[in-house]
């Protein structure tokens, strides 16, 4: 990442939440540093956030761009322990590791790890989960906060890791087994699944 990217990246939210169009927050600053994207794709954000951005590379501030979703407040998941059939797919989906629980058991959100990202809702097969507003009527950086911020990066990195690393163990353990053409051409079923979950996350908030 770039001197100019890594200072964009700092004013962003963190909420990994994928509004903007970009895989997570350092993609889009990348994004911005490199002109490629516009200041005003962020909604958590709001329109503190595109005066920072503004302010910060020299631009002119935009209003939000409503394709992208609208300001709001501070929301966090939470999930309805009677219809939570613990299939597991939030917590794969959670960019903060704040959803906890096992297979086939309840699934319970860390509230004070929560992003308010939107993405477990739509891959929830049951509906179990709603968005509680925590901030009232406070909106964008007004309701979410540099502290929330740095937890949220930091989360995300350490998420980040763990995920490499099992990937990296998974690939050593296939390395040293035998795998057939028809094995090595299959797809990853579960991963096919979170991949359309976060399109139609995204589909869904750009509609609104």
């Amino acid at each position: 990442m770039t001197p100019d990217a890594a200072r964009i990246l700092a004013v962003l939210p963190q909420t990994q939440c994928t509004r903007c169009g970009y895989a997570d927050c350092a993609a889009y600053a990348c994004a911005i540093a490199e002109a490629k994207a516009p200041i005003n794709q962020c909604p958590p954000g709001g329109q503190e956030g595109i005066y920072r951005l503004a302010q910060l590379t020299g631009q002119s501030p935009l209003p939000l761009n409503p394709h992208n979703g609208q300001e709001g407040p501070r929301s966090v998941a939470v999930v309805d322990e009677d219809w939570c059939i613990g299939c597991t797919h939030c917590i794969d989906v959670c960019p903060v590791d704040a959803i906890v629980g096992a297979s086939k058991r309840m699934h319970t959100v860390l509230e004070a790890y929560c992003t308010g990202c939107e993405l477990c809702l739509p891959v929830c097969p049951v509906d179990c989960i709603v968005l509680e507003n925590v901030s009232g009527e406070e909106t964008g950086w007004n309701a979410w906060g540099s502290s929330l911020a740095r937890q949220a990066q930091d989360r995300y990195a350490a998420r980040q890791q763990r995920l490499n690393n099992k990937s990296s163990q998974a690939s050593a353990s296939a390395a040293n087994r035998p795998r057939s053409p028809q094995a090595q051409s299959a797809k990853d079923p579960k991963k096919a699944m979170i991949d359309a979950a976060v399109s139609r996350a995204r589909a869904r908030q750009s509609g609104r």
